[in-house]
């Protein structure tokens, strides 16, 4: 038997050994030694054979070899019995569930990494829309920026005559007689045009006020969209809030050549990490203005189907050929010229929606537009998110 066999009595006491049992010995052993094979069997292992009529376990020897060990005791009337001791060599496939279990701890370090990898990469190409729509952004500032300042200097001015009116008025009160002063007053009033100041005073202010919430708006909107994600989580969010948010950042890309038409249904709060989701909607938006050449329209719908939502962009641009529509979401596939594009946007975007447990369809025809379509459900399965 290729198995070690050792026959025992009762009491310890070793009769017989087959060769394979024997070839277990320590090397130094007397290879006869039927005792000293004995001995390698753990004498609480006998003890709970003589308890229980069997025992099994694994024991370990000296070389690094890994056995398993079966004991059967027979209780013979009068006397102690005997014991019969198989020794099964398990070494070769011990060492294969460790060699197993060391490769899917180094698996799932590398699908660690390749996830932090990927989060970064994620990052890397929302910065980098950014960084390409940076003198967009700043010009969608600088234009309320320019009127603000421009109606403060005209506010200064109005200060400057309201206030020498004013220094008139207290003249005039603090005077014998207050009417002589009219005529300075109604000169004053008219060197001042009070009248128009009065007039225009309102609308100053409000157009200011406009232009601070115009920024404001703007630059909340880039905090919100250039969030990283790694403390981000998954929460219940307003998607129109994410598609204003996204329309706000990139509208100086569009506005001068497309017009945007919303149709917005209503939607329930959709359990999504919002700032990825910002990115999908980002990328879509600038792909459809990069495909309208002089003057198009963009149409960004919404609505509820069932457990899902769906959010729908279309385009009156150039088309996708039907020869390259099936790689558009493969990564680094670009149609734009060399340092344009990275060729990532629409392969992250589609990564994302998977993510979300979504999916993403495009529909498109050369010289009529694009559409595309995302659908995502409500809330997301519960091994894939949870909401506090």
């Amino acid at each position: 038997m290729d198995d070690g066999v050792l026959l025992c009595r009762g009491d310890d006491r070793a009769l017989h050994a087959n060769a394979s049992a024997l070839a277990l010995l320590p090397e130094g052993e007397d290879p006869e030694s039927l005792q000293a094979l004995l001995d390698l069997v753990p004498s609480e292992a006998r003890r709970a054979a003589r308890a229980t009529g069997r025992w099994s376990g694994e024991l370990g020897l000296e070389d690094g070899r890994i056995l398993q060990l079966r004991i059967y005791h027979h209780h013979a009337p009068g006397d102690d019995g005997y014991a019969l001791i198989l020794f099964h060599d398990i070494s070769e496939g011990h060492a294969r569930q460790q060699e197993l279990q060391r490769r899917h701890a180094q698996l799932r370090q590398t699908l660690i990494r390749l996830a932090g990898t990927q989060e970064q990469l994620v990052q890397s190409e929302k910065m980098a829309s950014i960084g390409q729509l940076a003198a967009g952004v700043a010009h969608e500032i600088n234009n309320p920026i320019g009127y603000v300042h421009s109606n403060l200097g005209s506010l200064q001015e109005y200060l400057h005559s309201l206030f020498a009116l004013i220094e008139v008025y207290e003249r005039a009160l603090r005077a014998p007689d207050p009417k002589a002063l009219l005529p300075e007053i109604d000169d004053m009033r008219a060197r001042c045009d009070i009248d128009f100041i009065t007039s225009d005073l309102p609308q100053l202010m409000s157009e200011s006020r406009e232009g601070i919430e115009r920024v404001t708006q703007i630059v909340r909107s880039l905090k919100d969209f250039s969030y990283s994600g790694r403390d981000d989580s998954w929460k219940l969010a307003d998607l129109h809030h994410g598609l204003d948010s996204t329309i706000n950042i990139i509208w100086n890309e569009l506005k001068y050549k497309v017009t945007l038409d919303k149709h917005y249904g209503k939607l329930p709060l959709v359990q999504c990490l919002p700032s990825e989701l910002n990115q999908v909607f980002m990328n879509i938006l600038l792909n459809a203005g990069h495909a309208i050449e002089e003057k198009g329209r963009i149409s960004v719908a919404t609505g509820l189907a069932g457990e899902e939502v769906w959010i729908e962009i279309a385009d009156t641009g150039s088309g996708i050929p039907e020869s390259i529509l099936q790689n558009i979401f493969d990564p680094f596939f670009t149609t734009k010229p060399v340092g344009s594009g990275t060729g990532l946007g629409l392969s992250i975007s589609y990564g994302i929606v998977k993510k979300h447990n979504g999916r993403i369809e495009v529909d498109s025809k050369p010289g009529e537009g694009s559409r595309f379509r995302i659908t995502l459900p409500v809330r997301q399965p519960v091994r894939d998110a949870q909401v506090p």
